[in-house]
C-alpha cells in the first residue's frame, strides 16, 4: 500500500512520518484493508483500530441466527434495537457471545415471553448500555493513556488491556443486574387484584420530583466542555448520594434529576438535601418541583400527567427552591418540614391556576418568610445571571 500517495502521512514531521509507516505497515499486516485505515486516519482512531478487533465479531447475521436457532431477521433487528449499526448480511460482527445472547433469547421465547416484550427489554438494555459502555471508555482512556506515545504504543498496549480487562465486566455487570432486579420485585404489587385479574395495576399513586441546575445551558457557551462534563457528573454524584429509601432517583440527564416516591415527605426532604449538597458544591444553583398523584411505570420510566405536572411546577421553581403542589404539601404534613405559600401559577398544559408551596427543612428557620418581594426577584436575578461566575464561588444558600 503506498501510504503517502494516500495521504495517509500529511503533515507529519519525519520523525511521525517513520512511525506512522511502521504503524500502518503493521496494521496491513494484520488484515486491515486499506479503507479501513483511511477511514480510520480521517476519525483520528487508527491507535483503536486493534482494540475494535478485539472486541469485534467473526460471524455474520445469518451464521448466529443458524447457531442460535432464530430468524435471521430477528437477530438483525435486536442488534438494531440495542442501538448498534446495522449488520450488512456479509459483514462479520457478531461473536460466540451474541450466540450465546440469541440462544438465551429464543429460551426466554420458548418459555412464553412475548416477542414485543422481548423487543422492549433489549431496547432499555440497549439505552443502558450504550451510556455505559461511553463511561466505561472514557475512564479506560483516563486511566491508561500516557502524553508522548505513538499510535503504535497506545494500539498495542490498549488492546492487550482490552483483551485482560473485558471479561472481569462480566460478574460486575451479573451483579449489578441481579441487584437492582431484586430490588425491582421488592418494590412490586402482586395481591389478591392483581392475582384475580392476570395483570397488575396500570399505575400507582407516587410522587414525582425534578430537579435541574439553573442556568446550565447558558454556562455550556461560558465554560470548556471539560468543565461542563465535571459539572454534570458531580450533580449525578449528589443526586445519587442523597438519595435514601423508599424514594429513587430514576435517572440523571445532564443538568436534571428525576426521582420517586410512595411517601410525599421523604421526597421533599430529599430533594431540600440536594439543593443544600449543590450549594455546597458551589455548583450552579438546583431548583426542584414535585407532584403527587397516578403515574405509570414503563420500561424503567415514568409517565402520565403527574409527572408532566412535576416537570411544570419545576420549571415555575425559583433557583434553590423546592416548589410543590397542594396535594404534596397536604400528603407531606409539617413534620421536619416548614411551608410557605407561593402564590398561583398558570402552568403551560395546565387549565386552571395552581396554589403552589414553597418547601424548607423545619432546621433552618423562617428567614425565608423574611424575605421582601425585592429579595424574591434578586434570587431570580442572582439564578439565571452569569453561571460561569457561579461555578468555584461560596454562594449565600436561597432558603425559599
Amino acid at each position: 500500500m503506498d501510504f503517502e500517495a494516500e495521504r495517509l502521512l500529511d503533515g507529519l514531521d519525519p520523525d511521525e512520518r517513520a512511525a506512522r509507516q511502521r504503524f500502518l505497515d503493521h496494521l496491513a499486516a494484520q488484515g486491515f484493508t486499506l479503507e479501513q485505515l483511511k477511514a480510520a486516519a480521517a476519525e483520528n482512531r487508527l491507535a483503536l483500530l486493534p482494540v475494535e478487533r478485539v472486541l469485534g465479531g467473526t460471524l455474520t447475521a445469518q451464521e448466529t441466527a443458524d447457531r442460535a436457532g432464530l430468524p435471521v431477521d430477528t437477530v438483525r433487528r435486536m442488534r438494531r434495537l440495542l442501538g448498534l449499526p446495522a449488520a450488512e448480511p456479509d459483514e462479520t460482527v457478531f461473536s460466540d457471545l451474541d450466540v450465546e445472547a440469541a440462544r438465551a433469547t429464543k429460551g426466554f421465547m420458548d418459555a412464553g415471553f412475548d416477542e414485543d416484550v422481548i423487543f422492549e427489554i433489549t431496547r432499555v438494555l440497549g439505552e443502558g448500555m450504550a451510556r455505559l459502555s461511553a463511561t466505561v471508555v472514557a475512564g479506560f482512556t483516563k486511566t491508561f493513556l500516557s502524553a508522548g506515545e505513538s499510535e503504535e504504543d497506545v494500539a498495542e498496549r490498549f488492546a492487550a488491556l482490552a483483551e485482560q480487562l473485558t471479561p472481569a465486566l462480566t460478574p460486575v455487570l451479573v451483579a449489578a443486574f441481579r441487584g437492582h432486579l431484586r430490588d425491582s420485585v421488592g418494590r412490586g404489587v402482586l395481591g389478591r387484584d392483581e392475582l384475580a385479574s392476570g395483570d397488575v395495576a396500570g399505575s400507582q399513586e407516587l410522587t414525582i420530583c425534578f430537579a435541574d441546575l439553573v442556568g446550565f445551558t447558558k454556562l455550556g457557551v461560558e465554560v470548556e466542555p471539560m468543565e461542563l462534563g465535571t459539572v454534570a457528573g458531580r450533580f449525578a454524584q449528589l443526586a445519587t448520594s442523597v438519595t435514601a429509601e423508599p424514594v429513587r432517583l430514576v435517572k440523571t440527564i445532564g443538568d436534571a434529576a428525576m426521582f420517586v416516591s410512595p411517601e410525599p415527605g421523604r421526597l421533599v426532604t430529599v430533594a431540600l438535601d440536594l439543593v443544600e449538597a449543590v450549594a455546597d458544591a458551589e455548583l450552579p444553583a438546583l431548583r426542584a418541583g414535585i407532584a403527587f398523584g397516578p403515574a405509570l411505570h414503563r420500561a424503567g420510566d415514568y409517565y402520565g400527567n403527574t409527572v408532566n405536572l412535576a416537570s411544570r411546577v419545576t420549571g415555575a421553581a425559583r433557583p434553590g427552591s423546592v416548589l410543590c403542589t397542594k396535594e404534596v404539601r397536604e400528603a407531606a404534613g409539617d413534620e421536619g418540614l416548614q411551608w410557605s405559600s407561593a402564590g398561583r401559577h398558570r402552568l403551560k398544559g395546565v387549565a386552571a391556576p395552581l396554589t403552589l408551596y414553597r418547601a424548607r427543612s423545619g432546621d433552618r428557620g423562617n428567614e425565608g418568610d423574611q424575605k421582601s418581594s425585592a429579595d424574591s426577584a434578586a434570587d431570580d436575578e442572582r439564578g439565571t445571571a452569569s453561571p460561569k461566575r457561579r461555578v468555584g464561588r461560596s454562594r449565600r444558600r436561597a432558603s425559599s
